[in-house]
């Protein structure tokens, strides 16, 4: 009997898929060979295998990528070919191949940055055709792709190089061909609030590309854009995904206040990171497990609130929008009722990280452009847009629990009070408080102008504002440094003197105004120290030519409030912090105990309201005037917020 010409082979111990065994030939460093025609077919016939390329491409050392520069520009050139021109499913082989390609060459680091990532793409020679071809072939898919769901594939290659290639020049080729109308009708066409995430995300990577060093077409084009249909289906989107963000925190710790039946969606984002490998955990985290997680939220996707600023910054009928879209079903939360809880829930813990703080500060900017405009600030303080909001409650102390509906503008006075009771520190992150009372001031000018009296814990928010004076003057020293210390010294002086001088216009009740003027008695002393520490104080003399010169108008705020606070004084403890005549008498005055103690609120309320009637308040002029947001004043704040956003898109597509 002849032998059988066939042999056995013996089993492998691992069974590799076809298009792995493809990925290691192609990327192996040593025997290369020129892939033939018949390779590239199969390569893009075989449904990629996501993990196992970003493993293979995970183990390359920059180094060793720029050495198998010939089969990476291949691949990349072989890839934008096939998502081109392609039958379905090699197009859309091609775009995720794409994806975790440029996801995984783009973060390494490279000694030259700009010509390695170009040398690894394309080469010095032919990067100008080869990336124009792909914004080109990008552009096309986005915006006529066979499906939804082969256009939102584009919409990530593009989100992998634009964000892995931020630092590089390559992004320009973004900005001469414009995608801003495929995104905008890839919006449009979208079935799903959920699917305008991706492309909104990208427009904000785009839009903030040297936006500060040149003309970004992107930020133009968010300026000009009035199709009010796709506007209501991204601020869907946005209220969706702040909502699911906000979800993630609740997720670790279960805050809902007594009488909450809010029914919102069940959607969140982060699950990884709180089932840490456990499936079907149940059992709440340990105090330190919590701490671990909250450092690491919000999830990757608070990337698309960048694309909100720019959005709201950029577009009047965005705010609108934003600010006025009602909840479609009973019972859900309106778009801008879900950014407000993530706002809240961003500032309750921006002390635990810089990430955290940087989207938390970038939500106030949003919060400050809506308050600066009238006819938005309108709709913040009228009883026709009033919504169901859940606050922050993970940290005391706590708010009185709102569960009803209730002015917009009382929600956001809450998320101001607990950003500035629950972020004191000695490193006192100066800016995210110079922009919460900023957001105060202008809200309060507004409502005294339009003579609006809104129902609200009026005592909880003075006692935080002085609070806050109390804490800056104990820490004068480790925050002087600060090159924005000032402007939030002056802006809380002159805050609290506006609502001395004017509360009588937006306060609802005589008893709320009466609070304010005790607490200020209470806090006399360390007004005039607050003083002292941050040189609020006028010219000591004044030049013999000019009898009346002018008086900075944060000079004469505190006088104000030291002026009144010496008033009540009196009257209430017959004690007169000036009767020395030196401002040191009134350091030195503090509110006798004894006589404290045998005074009954019926009687502080009698005392206070007779002492109206001999106080005298000469407001300065000004103490209403405030500035308008200017992008160029905040202009590193921004960076560094669009440099998060990006770290974590590029985290997203990989």
């Amino acid at each position: 009997m002849e032998s059988s010409p066939l042999t056995q082979q013996s089993r492998p111990e691992i069974f590799k898929p076809k298009v792995v065994q493809l990925y290691e030939k192609l990327f192996q460093t040593t025997d290369y060979t020129e892939p033939s025609e018949g390779f590239w077919r199969e390569f893009f016939l075989l449904p990629p295998d996501r993990a196992q390329l970003h493993a293979v491409l995970e183990q390359l050392s920059p180094d060793d990528t720029l050495t198998l520069q010939n089969q990476t520009q291949q691949l990349f050139a072989r890839a934008i070919r096939e998502a081109g021109s392609g039958p379905n499913p090699v197009n859309s082989y091609a775009l995720e191949t794409l994806t975790v390609f440029l996801a995984c060459v783009l973060k390494k680091k490279y000694t030259n940055p700009s010509s390695d990532v170009i040398t690894v793409l394309a080469g010095l020679d032919d990067v100008d055709h080869v990336i124009s071809n792909f914004v080109a072939v990008l552009d096309t898919v986005i915006r006529n792709g066979s499906s939804l769901d082969l256009r939102i594939k584009g919409v990530r290659v593009a989100t992998a190089m634009a964000s892995g290639a931020y630092k590089t020049s390559l992004v320009s080729y973004f900005t001469h061909r414009d995608l801003f109308p495929s995104l905008m009708k890839l919006v449009q066409d979208s079935e799903t609030p959920l699917q305008v995430f991706e492309p909104f995300l990208l427009l904000g990577l785009l839009a903030n590309y040297n936006k500060f060093e040149f003309q970004n077409p992107y930020q133009l084009r968010l300026d000009d854009f009035v199709n009010e249909a796709s506007i209501q289906k991204i601020v869907k989107g946005v209220g969706l995904s702040c909502g699911a963000l906000r979800n993630g925190y609740v997720a670790v710790q279960d805050d809902s206040p007594e009488g909450w039946n809010l029914i919102s969606t069940l959607l969140f984002f982060g699950l990884g990171v709180l089932t840490s490998g456990k499936k079907g955990r149940t059992s709440p985290p340990s105090a330190e497990e919590a701490k671990e997680i909250f450092a690491q939220l919000p999830a990757k996707q608070a990337a698309i609130l960048l694309a909100t600023y720019d959005f709201t910054n950029a577009n009047k009928l965005f705010g609108y929008h934003l600010v006025t879209a009602a909840p479609e079903k009973e019972n859900e939360e309106s778009p801008f009722a879900s950014f407000l809880s993530l706002t809240s829930y961003l500032l309750h813990h921006a002390y635990r990280s810089p990430r955290v703080g940087q989207y938390a500060e970038l939500n106030l900017f949003v919060l400050r452009i809506l308050t600066e405009d009238s006819n938005l600030c309108k709709q913040l303080c009228s009883e026709d847009t009033k919504r169901k909001i859940r606050l922050c409650r993970q940290r005391q102390p706590y708010l009185p629990a709102v569960t009803g509906e209730r002015v917009l503008a009382t929600a956001i006075f809450d998320i101001v009070i607990d950003t500035l009771s629950h972020n004191l520190r000695r490193r006192l992150d100066v800016n995210l408080y110079s922009q919460s009372i900023a957001i105060l001031l202008r809200l309060f000018t507004y409502l005294s102008m339009n003579k609006i009296r809104l129902t609200y814990h009026w005592s909880e928010l003075w006692r935080t504002l002085l609070s806050l004076m109390r804490f800056l003057t104990t820490y004068a020293s480790d925050l002087t440094s600060h090159p924005h210390i000032e402007t939030l010294t002056t802006t809380l002086v002159d805050l609290v003197a506006f609502c001395v001088s004017s509360g009588d216009t937006f306060l609802p009740d005589p008893t709320s105004y009466d609070d304010l003027f005790y607490k200020l008695v209470e806090t006399g002393p360390i007004i005039v120290k607050f003083r002292d520490v941050f040189s609020l104080k006028g010219p000591s003399t004044a030049k013999i030519t000019d009898p009346t010169p002018p008086k900075n108008v944060h000079v004469a705020a505190i006088d104000t409030l030291i002026s009144v606070s010496s008033h009540f004084n009196t009257l209430l403890f017959n004690t007169d912090p000036h009767s020395k005549g030196d401002d040191a008498s009134a350091e030195a005055a503090p509110i006798p105990a004894t006589q404290k103690k045998n005074l009954s609120p019926r009687e502080v309320h009698k005392i206070i309201k007779q002492g109206y009637d001999t106080l005298s308040i000469q407001p300065p002029d000004g103490l209403s005037a405030w500035t308008r947001w200017r992008e160029t004043d905040w202009k590193p704040d921004l960076k560094r917020v669009a440099r998060c956003a990006v770290d974590d898109a590029r985290d997203l597509v990989s």
